[in-house]
């Protein structure tokens, strides 16, 4: 086993609100930010990882959520330096910023620029009213493009734009329509992701109608050729970048890279070249305990069991439209590529993976089927 390259992932809970859709650890906001406390948790939070990275650079910083956007300039400031005080940041470090267009203003995007964040994600879902109401966005159409423009004015040429497909009733047509309306900014890269249907949220108790399956498959054929012919790439499953613009920060998970997690929920992997084992933690959930357990922040610490490994390696590398390599698969899991070497070439033979020199990747038949095609390594 190599040690792979380092990330830090830094979650920020609070939202202004839930929206029925939302699964991950987001809370509405009840009164005002704990903002400086959160800051002092955060940096505590990082200080105790310290010695698990001792010697490694981060490569690079996600700071999502909840609404990052809702937190101040000088608050990250403060977690940047912190953080640079104490680990070194590569040169090429993207830091990026989730951003929600209804909580930002021109000055709070210079500032952030200013501050060294040099990537952008707009969490955009739709510029269609009807939808965004129905998704429980606070934000319209009008504002969503006001963000995306005052981003690009403020110096963000690096950005993400969020997008959903598949809502309530919504036609290809609608669904091109609103890719579309993202192109006209020309962002550097599209999320354009499937609405699920996810437990524990108010759509899961009440649901809404969603497309057919054949309208689904329209909409995912019509939005992926006007995605390509305006020079976007799949790279990832839900994930379109033009050249060289893919997230760096994304690629390290999908390669099985490590990265630490701080934040209320926030989870953390990081690999052990000497033993041969890798750990995944996960930081206590709830903000006010988190920010109560100043001793220990951590909800879970467990080893990654051996026989787990090729499969857990898998689950990430094969979203990757290029795949992976037999040198990656060694490096990252420790395990020989004998390990899963008979059931590649079986599912060679079923045109599911294709295999070229030392690289393996799905085909398009297999990339369609990815979920059947990764249940073959259970």
């Amino acid at each position: 086993m190599e040690l792979p390259p380092l990330s830090l992932y830094v979650h920020i809970p609070w939202c202004v609100r839930k929206c029925p859709y939302c699964d991950f650890n987001s809370h509405e906001t009840k009164s005002t930010l704990p903002e400086a406390e959160y800051l002092v948790a955060l940096c505590a939070d990082f200080e105790s990882e310290l010695a698990a990275i001792a010697g490694r650079e981060i490569e690079s910083i996600f700071i999502g959520g909840g609404t990052p956007s809702l937190f101040s300039a000088t608050t990250y400031a403060e977690l940047l330096a912190f953080v640079q005080r104490h680990t070194p940041l590569a040169s090429t470090c993207e830091i990026t910023l989730e951003a929600n267009p209804g909580t930002v203003e021109a000055a709070k995007f210079r500032a952030y620029r200013d501050i060294g964040i040099n990537r952008l994600s707009l969490g955009i879902q739709s510029f269609d009213d009807r939808q965004l109401q129905t998704l429980g966005r606070i934000h319209d159409a009008a504002q969503a493009k006001a963000a995306i423009a005052m981003a690009r004015a403020s110096g963000f040429d690096n950005f993400n734009l969020d997008l959903m497909h598949g809502l309530p009733d919504q036609t290809p047509d609608d669904a091109a329509n609103d890719l579309r309306q993202a192109l006209e900014f020309q962002p550097a890269h599209l999320s354009w992701y499937q609405l699920t249907i996810e437990p524990n949220t108010v759509f899961h108790s009440r649901p809404p109608v969603l497309p057919p399956e054949p309208g689904l498959l329209a909409i995912q054929e019509q939005g992926q050729q006007l995605l390509a012919g305006h020079g976007f790439e799949q790279y990832e499953v839900s994930a379109y970048a033009r050249a060289q613009q893919a997230s760096r920060h994304n690629l390290n998970y999908w390669r099985f890279g490590d990265y630490i997690g701080i934040g209320a929920g926030a989870h953390g992997k990081l690999s052990d070249a000497v033993s041969g084992t890798i750990v995944r933690t996960r930081k206590l959930k709830q903000p006010m305990h988190y920010l109560a357990n100043s001793l220990d922040r951590t909800a879970e610490r467990k080893a990654v069991a051996q026989e787990d490994l090729s499969l857990e390696f898998l689950l990430n590398a094969l979203r990757l439209r290029q795949g992976f390599t037999t040198a990656q698969f060694e490096s990252r899991t420790g395990l020989p590529f004998s390990t899963i070497g008979n059931r590649v070439e079986y599912l060679v033979s079923q045109s599911l993976l294709e295999r070229e020199a030392d690289w393996i990747r799905p085909t398009p038949r297999g990339y369609e089927m990815l979920n059947s095609l990764l249940e073959e390594f259970l």
